[in-house]
């Protein structure tokens, strides 16, 4: 477990803070507090204007009627996709990004790249443009995705650790209202201006773009403190617990992220909503799984992380099968019910996720110090080190379930012309999740064996 290697400053000139001590409290009352805040709400506000580009497309679909535009559901299905993928690739470098250029530095450019995918997609949403030049456009919306990570990575090195958890909270709910935001902004836009007037939606979020860079350049900062561990990232990507916890968080972001941009799409293709009654439901879910991510990281600091995923993931597969039930009978109610509760338990599941990451990391440091003797500072300064490389990997993986899913959604129309086929891939998925979250971490007198270390785990309380 050795420290993180030393690397050297941005060459990017910049607002740079030398001196940063949070852990420190004299400094963190004095000046780190404040600060801290300063950038934690700048950078929520870039980070939520790129979730809502990141899913704008799941709402301009909804301007765009099969008559006129000519692209079937199978074809909006995977054009909303698209973005996810982009999103879910570009995560790994925008986490690697801050330390590359600075925080400040990096939330400038993240934000003015947003420009790019609505400016394009102003000039080209009309009747006539090839399905082709629209999944183009599409791709560069993908940058909106990868804000999530950069932003995390930055707010992160901000906060003490005894604080982090509230920041990051706060950081990624603001972010994830992003999605809700703008379809409660296109259920507004096609109830005053109808279907036609897709552009309105677009002239909305260009100067808000700009605004944001804006403020990015005048309020944020840079610190020189942060370094890109590659090593950490390396070593992480060689721990079989990596992968386990990205494999979970497919089943909790994967969920969210997938369910906010195919909602409306299955409302309209499935029960025979007009573009206006499905907008009229579809921010209900993503808004609700935004507001109640934080309740997942308080549950998890009450009762156990693990003990909230695995009850969470049941709480999933029955809400699917809610959605299975309701298709049966043709019930609208209780198909919207039962989707929205994905999306609550999702966001349960993505707050109760991200905090079993740390805990899973320092459980195994505290083991190495008791059974190998080693020194327990060094030992937890690994936890956070890795833990950090963790969150970014997850993030990026966990991102790929939103393209799985619409996949899914998109094939299961296709073949039968129904969800219900997904949905019963989904309660087989998150049976899988739930299984492997009881036997990997909850089976009664659980102390597995570390196999690289030689470490006894018991996650059972993590």
């Amino acid at each position: 477990m050795s420290a993180a290697p030393a690397q050297p400053r941005s060459l990017l000139r910049g607002r740079w803070i030398d001196d940063w001590r949070p852990e420190d409290e004299s400094f963190w009352r004095s000046t780190g507090k404040r600060v801290a805040n300063r950038n934690l709400w700048f950078s929520v506000l870039s980070e939520h204007i790129g979730f809502s580009i990141w899913s704008m497309w799941s709402v301009l679909v909804l301007f765009m009627p099969e008559a006129t535009y000519h692209i079937d559901t199978a074809g909006k299905f995977f054009l909303v996709s698209v973005p996810t993928l982009v999103g879910a690739v570009l995560r790994l470098p925008y986490t690697m990004a801050v330390a590359v250029f600075g925080g400040r530095n990096w939330t400038i450019i993240s934000a003015a790249l947003l420009l790019v995918p609505t400016v394009l997609a102003a000039f080209v949403l009309q009747p006539g443009t090839s399905y082709t030049t629209f999944i183009i456009v599409a791709i560069f919306a993908g940058v909106g995705g990868g804000n999530f990570a950069s932003s995390m990575t930055n707010i992160n090195a901000f906060y003490p650790e005894k604080q982090k958890g509230a920041a990051l909270g706060i950081n990624a709910g603001g972010g994830n209202l992003g999605v809700a935001v703008v379809q409660l902004i296109g259920l507004l836009i096609i109830a005053t201006a109808g279907t036609g007037a897709p552009r309105i939606l677009l002239g909305i979020y260009i100067p808000l773009i700009v605004v944001a860079t804006v403020c990015a350049a005048l309020f944020m900062d840079n610190l020189s403190s942060v370094r890109n561990d590659t090593g950490a990232l390396k070593e992480a990507t060689r721990d079989a617990q990596t992968w386990i916890l990205s494999f979970l968080y497919i089943g909790t972001f994967g969920s969210f992220i997938g369910y906010s941009f195919a909602f409306g799409l299955v409302l309209q293709t499935q029960f025979g909503r007009t573009p206006l009654q499905a907008a009229a439901v579809t921010f209900i879910g993503p808004l609700l799984g935004s507001l109640i991510r934080p309740v997942g990281g308080w549950l998890s600091d009450r009762i156990g992380g693990t003990k909230v995923t695995f009850w969470n993931f049941v709480a999933m597969a029955a809400a699917s099968l809610v959605c299975i039930g309701a298709s049966a009978i043709e019930s609208l109610t209780i198909f919207t019910i039962g989707f929205v509760l994905l999306f609550v338990t999702s966001g349960i599941g993505n707050g109760s996720v991200y905090k079993m990451i740390p805990a899973v990391f320092r459980t195994k440091a505290l083991a190495a110090t008791e059974e190998r003797g080693l020194d327990q500072e060094a030992a937890l300064l690994w936890a956070r080190r890795i833990s950090g490389a963790v969150i970014g990997i997850a993030g990026a993986i966990g991102a790929f379930g939103g393209l799985l899913l619409n996949l899914a959604f998109r094939s299961s129309f296709q073949a039968t012309g129904s969800g219900t086929p997904a949905f019963w891939s989904f309660v087989a998925f998150y049976a899988v999740c739930f299984a492997v979250t009881y036997a990997v971490y909850l089976r009664s007198g659980t102390a597995a064996t570390d196999p690289r270390t030689g470490t006894r785990l018991s996650y059972a309380q993590v």
